[in-house]
């Protein structure tokens, strides 16, 4: 079978996957207007549970910073540490394991659904090539706060509080969100980072924030148990960088020191608009377990993991459609394509509905 490496067992850090396929994180706004999961969710999440690993979808560490809708999940109040507690055991259940992205939103937040609260940034720097939607329509972004020097242990001890309710309920590990033009990110990347001082200029200022927010998580967990999210290249939320390659090296060497669990790399642009090789450099710095992401065909990451670039590759869009991912690609099975348009509704829809294939 030319996917069969997707299916051998792989240790990230203490996560010991039965297999090597990953349900990338997604945020799906299924989470009521206090961002408390909703029983949907632990639903959702039970169906998939055979991943390897699943990783939950960006929850937010500080209140007041939402960037979906105002219905994505939180991780700073009890109500939501309990509710959350209901997913994992679901998850657990079925035999899978689930960490949690932890997530803040910055620029991407909008006053709207923050209760007029102007967004947080490393610079005063809006998202000018989108809008975000609203129940009133589309809306442009605002120009966020500069955050100052002193505000930013806030930040990080806020990450590292979000870590322990995670731990308190019941997840696995957690996984670091440095992606997608959300806060860390928009401080690693020179196109949204303009600030001088520790936190601006040089890579290794860029990356101080990203780096102590790493530290603070792995206190609470410990090292193994300690992923990190990266998109050099990803242009989505208005972002770019001038070396993206540099970028990835410098942080994956530092994360590499820190021997966290895994490093979780998407590989593109969302957009096609930045290009590059992101995998070698990344690969070349981080001798912990590589996890690709964005655009793998099964046999593409069976190969990748075949060569050892990659130890795991996670899927996203397919595993919206597809709660029976892994048993799919193992029958050889087709993929469903998802449907766009219940991908952030509040309904079941769309949802916890999709088939699974008939097994014996």
């Amino acid at each position: 079978m030319q996917n069969a490496p997707l299916f051998s067992p792989v240790s990230l850090g203490a996560l010991a996957l039965p297999n090597r396929i990953v349900m990338a994180p997604l945020t799906r706004c299924r989470a009521d207007a206090n961002h408390v999961p909703t029983p949907m969710m632990a639903e959702y999440y039970a169906q998939r549970a055979s991943a390897g690993l699943i990783v939950a979808e960006a929850t937010m560490v500080i209140e007041g910073n939402s960037a979906f809708g105002g219905r994505e999940p939180g991780i700073y109040s009890q109500a939501q540490v309990a509710a959350w507690k209901k997913i994992t055991e679901a998850v657990h259940l079925r035999g899978g394991k689930i960490v949690l992205q932890i997530w803040h939103g910055g620029r991407a937040c909008h006053p709207f659904f923050n209760g007029g609260a102007q967004p947080v940034a490393p610079s005063a720097l809006h998202i000018t090539n989108d809008e975000t939607h609203t129940p009133e329509g589309k809306k442009p972004y605002v120009i966020p706060r500069e955050l100052r020097d002193d505000e930013l242990p806030g930040i990080v001890a806020g990450f590292r509080k979000a870590a322990g309710n995670a731990q308190a309920a019941g997840f696995d590990g957690v996984e670091v969100h440095g992606a997608n033009g959300y806060l860390l990110d928009e401080f690693l990347r020179d196109g949204s980072n303009r600030r001088s001082g520790a936190y601006g200029g040089p890579i290794e200022n860029r990356a101080r924030l990203l780096l102590e927010v790493v530290d603070a998580s792995v206190a609470v967990w410990g090292k193994e148990r300690v992923g990190v999210r990266l998109s050099p290249l990803n242009s989505y939320n208005d972002m770019k960088d001038s070396d993206p390659v540099a970028l990835t090296r410098y942080v994956a060497t530092q994360l590499n020191t820190r021997g966290i669990a895994y490093l979780h790399l998407m590989r593109g642009d969302f957009f096609g608009i930045q290009k590059a090789d992101v995998v070698t450099p990344a690969r070349e710095a981080f001798k912990g377990p590589l996890m690709g992401n964005m655009g793998y065909t099964p046999v593409e990451a069976a190969q990748a993991i075949d060569a050892g670039t990659l130890q795991a590759v996670a899927f996203g869009h397919h595993y919206v459609s597809n709660p029976d991912l892994v048993e799919r690609v193992k029958a050889g099975v087709a993929l469903v394509e998802p449907d766009g348009s219940t991908l952030y509704t509040q309904e079941t829809k769309g949802y916890t509905d999709y088939p699974v294939i008939a097994t014996t």
